[in-house]
């Protein structure tokens, strides 16, 4: 059996919404299940906000060295570390870039939802290319989310938003290249990195709560490729497993590392 034929055969066994976007950077192949569905987003918007804002630096519209504040009364729970430290916290938006990335830190991103502005990050989205992928709200407002105002990602739109980076055509060459770089330094390697060597080359952002369990990167086999997963549903545990084993059997079936 092939590859993608037992992958297709597995993944629609799960209960709840569960989907995969893979398109080989060598071959151009492309395939999928239910990729094009919106799904809640967890953590994966801070991707596509790291993107948009490289935009606006870009254009002139923003730095890296503005500085933001974190008021006491702003910090919340979940990953990362800004909600550990004491008091009230100014960072650089570089800072809080690397943070939102590398750890998945939810204050941090709260951060830069804020000083940039609902409505900026929105038609930033749009000028991304992304129409389903939405960032409505910042994590843990709860009054929100009471009200059904959510964060979502497509799967397919994020990986064209990774083609865009392994092709040095996000924005530009360097912001592509910045993007990449931070994005191999992602810390929460247990899905998409959890049955590959350490270190293996990827770079990839996660989503995870209690009842999602997200993926989404460039793996650099011998033919690098990209995977987007996304599962919203019971028994995230399992489908973290199924990322797991995919993960290994892709890398497997496209050489193996890259200098291997």
């Amino acid at each position: 059996m092939s590859a993608k034929k037992e992958i297709l055969e597995e993944i629609r066994s799960f209960r709840g919404q569960a989907g995969i976007y893979y398109y080989n950077l060598i071959t151009g192949e492309i395939w999928g299940y239910r990729e094009k569905e919106p799904y809640l987003a967890a953590s994966i918007v801070k991707l596509p906000l790291m993107a948009a804002i490289l935009m606006w630096k870009a254009r002139g519209e923003t730095s890296f060295d503005e500085r933001v504040m974190i008021r006491e009364d702003q910090k919340i729970p979940g990953c990362g570390a800004v909600q550990h430290l004491d008091g009230d916290v100014t960072l650089t938006v570089r800072e809080l870039c690397k943070l939102m990335i590398t750890i998945s830190d939810s204050c941090a991103t709260n951060a830069l939802f804020r000083h940039y502005g609902a409505e900026a990050v929105r038609k930033g989205f749009l000028e991304l290319g992304m129409t389903g992928t939405q960032f409505n709200r910042e994590y843990w407002d709860i009054e929100k989310e009471n009200k059904g105002i959510n964060n979502y990602f497509v799967p397919e739109e994020m990986g064209m938003l990774l083609k865009k980076i392994y092709d040095r055509t996000m924005v530009d060459e360097a912001s592509s290249l910045w993007l990449e770089n931070l994005l191999r330094q992602q810390q929460i390697n247990h899905k998409m990195g959890g049955f590959l060597p350490m270190e293996f080359p990827m770079a990839h952002k996660t989503g995870d709560e209690a009842d999602k369990a997200h993926d989404v990167g460039i793996i650099f086999a011998k033919q690098p490729f990209i995977v987007c997963f996304a599962f919203v549903g019971p028994d995230m545990w399992i489908y973290e497993d199924f990322i797991r084993r995919t993960a290994r059997l892709l890398t497997e079936e496209n050489g193996g590392l890259e200098n291997g």
